[in-house]
């Protein structure tokens, strides 16, 4: 006997056009989003590797950036040791130049314009920061302006106003480097080489026209002192060197372990776009053929055979 209920095939294409729908929704918003699933539980099993790796990235892109804010600093100590270092080298020449020449015409332009420059390297800043006055970043490390300051301070060290605060910065979980250099530390030889200078002038008037003997021999006598200072300037942006080859090489692997990173993650949340494509266009055909089914089954009712 030819049953002519079609109340059970009804609930199963029904049931079949819902499942189809739900599928072809979630093709499409993997296809949109390009990822697997917007939260954890669409990871199932991969969740908890999935968070620990977002951790892993969270913490190498703090460390990126931190080397990279450090960097930038050293780049800009480089700079600052680098203008104290040839404005020294400029004042030994010209000291030299004059003795070898007998002629100390232009001697005292030249020094001040050097010291100029040393103080301008001294207060040398980075964001609006003084780079040599240890944590005391907003204050300017020096108060001298000219070279008569030097010898109307009390002392050298009293024009210095930066503290002993030297910065450590982190590479990795393990490694500290102090990267801190102070303004002290590099300007106390330079500022008491030209200090001799200035105190000669105060005692005996400046430098002008032929030197005579006792010039000459005072001024040669400055020549190793100014080559001492020279020397340990150069070693001081020597170190700061070494500090930011450190951290650019830090950095360098810092981005590889973040790529590896990024592309670990990407294997468990991105979606495999032909894959996610080839889903919803079968899901979209199987959404059609429950419908036209479902549709074909509205004419099999007991109402139409009875006609």
């Amino acid at each position: 006997m030819t049953r002519v209920s079609t109340s059970g095939n009804f609930g199963v294409m029904t049931s079949n056009l819902m499942r189809a729908q739900v599928l072809q929704s979630i093709a499409g918003e993997q296809v949109s989003s390009q990822k697997n699933a917007n939260d954890l539980k669409g990871y199932a099993k991969n969740a908890e590797v999935l968070t620990a790796m977002r951790s892993a990235q969270a913490k190498v892109a703090g460390f990126l950036d931190q080397t990279t804010l450090v960097s930038n600093r050293l780049d800009v100590q480089d700079i600052g040791i680098g203008q104290i270092g040839d404005a020294t080298q400029s004042a030994r020449d010209a000291i030299a130049n004059a003795v070898a020449a007998g002629s100390a015409e232009t001697l005292m332009q030249q020094l001040n314009g050097a010291f100029n420059d040393v103080i301008q390297g001294l207060n040398t800043k980075s964001s609006g920061r003084y780079v040599f006055a240890g944590a005391k970043s907003d204050t300017q490390p020096t108060t001298a302006t000219s070279m008569a300051d030097l010898t109307a301070a009390p002392s050298t060290a009293s024009l210095f106003q930066n503290d002993q605060y030297i910065t450590s910065n982190r590479i990795d979980d393990t490694t500290s480097v102090d990267t801190g250099v102070l303004a002290d530390k590099l300007g106390t030889g330079v500022f008491d080489a030209f200090k001799q200078v200035q105190a000669y002038v105060d005692a005996n008037g400046p430098f002008t026209g032929k030197l005579t003997q006792a010039q000459s021999d005072f001024l040669k006598g400055l020549l190793p002192t100014f080559d001492s200072v020279k020397t340990d300037l150069v070693t001081a942006q020597a170190k700061n060197g070494l500090n930011q080859k450190r951290f650019e090489t830090a950095q360098t692997d810092l981005k590889d372990r973040a790529d590896t990173l990024t592309t670990m993650v990407g294997g468990i949340t991105d979606v495999d776009m032909a894959e996610a494509v080839t889903r919803l266009q079968a899901a979209q055909l199987s959404v059609q053929a429950s419908a036209q089914v479902f549709a074909s089954l509205q004419n099999s009712s007991l109402l139409n055979v009875l006609k």
